[in-house]
C-alpha cells in the first residue's frame, strides 16, 4: 500500500512540472508573446496583381449533347407471305435504290399472268377487227364496245397479278448499308418477319435540344461543332429544321442538323458532344471570373485607384471556363483587381506585383 502511494505521488510531481514548463516558465512566455505578434494584422499594404480593362470580342457558345441518327433507315419486310427461293444480297453491303434483295416464291403467280396475257392478246386482236369493222358499219357500235370492254379487263387483270408478283420481291426503298439478315433461303417469310435493316448514314442527323432562351438565335442554317467518343475528329453539322414546339417538361426546343458523312465515321445512335455558337458579341469586357466577388444582391469587383482599393458593383452576363463578362460598372482602362482579394477591404493600401494587359 505504501508502494503504491509513493507512485502516485511521483506521477503527481512530474505532471505538475510538466505544466509549469509548458505555460509558465520564461520560454512558454516568450512563445506566446510570439505568436500573439504573428496574429495580428499588417498594416502594410496588400500585394495585388492588376488586369487593364479593354474591349475585346467573345464568341456566345454554349455545350450540350445529341445523337447521331441516320438519314434514312427502315427495317426491311415482305408484304406477302411464302418461301424464300432467292437471297441477293451479302451483310454489310451497300445496294442501290431498287436493286432486288429477296425473292419469295411465286410460281403459281407466273402461271397466272401468262394465262391472262394470252387472254388479253386474243382480246386485243378482236378489239382490233371490231374497230374496223365498226369504221364500215359492220358490226353494230355495242358489239365494239363489248370486244374493248373485254380487253381492258384482262389489262386490268394483267396489272393486278403483276402488282402480286412485285410484292414478291422485296427491293431497296433506297440506297444504303444493308445489316445482317434474318432469313435463310428455303425458309418461310411472313408479312411480319424482320429480314434486315437497311440505314442510309450519308449524310447523318445529328439531334439535339436547346434551352428555351437560346430559340431566337438558332435557325435554319445554323453551323455547329461536335466530337464523337469513337474518333478524334471535329466534325461540323449544318441545322436544316426545328420542332415548331417546346417540350413542355424541359422547356427546351428540339433542333436537327445534317453532317456530311462520307468516311462512315458517324454511326446511327452515337452519343455527339455539340458545340454551338450563337452569337458573337464584337465589343464588351471580360475580366477573370476570380475578380468578381458575388454579393447577396448584386456582385462587385475591386479596383486599383490613387494607391487604394475601391468597391465596384458590377453587372454580369455571359460566362466561360475562366472570364466572365461585365455588362455594368466598368468601363475600358480600369484596374481591377486580380488576386489577393481576400485581404483586402474597402480603401485598403493596395502594392501592385504584376499588371496583365
Amino acid at each position: 500500500m505504501k508502494t503504491r502511494y509513493v507512485i502516485y505521488t511521483v506521477l503527481a510531481l512530474v505532471l505538475a512540472y510538466l505544466l509549469y514548463n509548458k505555460f509558465f516558465s520564461k520560454g512558454a512566455k516568450e512563445k506566446q508573446v510570439a505568436t500573439a505578434g504573428k496574429g495580428k494584422r499588417k498594416n502594410g499594404p496588400v500585394p495585388v496583381n492588376l488586369m487593364i480593362v479593354k474591349d475585346t470580342t467573345v464568341t456566345d457558345q454554349i455545350d450540350i449533347t445529341g445523337t447521331i441518327d441516320a438519314n434514312e433507315k427502315v427495317n426491311l419486310v415482305s408484304q406477302t407471305a411464302g418461301s424464300v427461293t432467292g437471297i441477293y444480297f451479302n451483310e454489310g453491303q451497300h445496294v442501290s435504290k431498287g436493286q432486288l434483295l429477296v425473292k419469295v416464291y411465286n410460281q403459281d403467280l407466273e402461271a397466272s399472268l401468262k394465262q391472262v396475257e394470252a387472254q388479253m392478246a386474243l382480246a386485243r386482236d378482236i378489239n382490233r377487227r371490231n374497230e374496223i369493222l365498226v369504221q364500215k358499219e359492220a358490226i353494230s357500235k355495242e358489239e365494239y364496245e363489248t370486244s374493248q370492254s373485254s380487253y381492258n379487263a384482262y389489262k386490268a387483270q394483267a396489272a393486278a397479278v403483276r402488282a402480286q408478283i412485285g410484292r414478291t420481291e422485296i427491293r431497296a426503298p433506297f440506297s444504303g448499308v444493308i445489316g445482317l439478315r434474318s432469313i435463310s433461303p428455303g425458309g418461310y417469310l411472313s408479312p411480319t418477319a424482320p429480314i434486315a435493316t437497311l440505314v442510309n448514314i450519308d449524310p447523318a442527323k445529328v439531334t439535339f435540344s436547346v434551352p428555351e432562351r437560346y430559340l431566337g438565335l438558332i435557325k435554319a442554317g445554323s453551323k455547329i461543332n461536335f466530337n464523337i467518343e469513337s474518333s478524334q475528329q471535329n466534325f461540323s453539322a449544318t441545322v436544316y429544321a426545328i420542332e415548331p414546339a417546346l417540350d413542355a417538361t424541359s422547356r427546351t426546343i428540339t433542333v436537327r442538323a445534317k453532317a456530311p458523312n462520307a468516311n462512315n465515321l458517324l454511326r446511327a445512335g452515337s452519343f455527339a458532344k455539340i458545340n454551338l455558337t450563337l452569337d458573337q458579341i464584337p465589343k464588351t469586357i471580360m475580366i477573370p471570373t476570380e475578380a468578381v466577388i458575388p454579393d447577396l444582391k448584386s456582385s462587385k469587383v475591386y479596383v486599383y485607384h490613387n494607391g487604394v482599393a475601391l468597391s465596384k458593383n458590377v453587372k454580369t452576363d455571359l460566362r466561360t471556363d475562366t472570364r466572365i463578362q461585365i455588362v455594368d460598372g466598368l468601363k475600358q482602362g480600369d484596374s481591377v483587381v486580380v488576386s489577393g482579394l481576400i485581404q483586402i477591404r474597402p480603401k485598403a493600401p493596395l502594392k501592385i506585383l504584376k499588371v496583365i494587359k
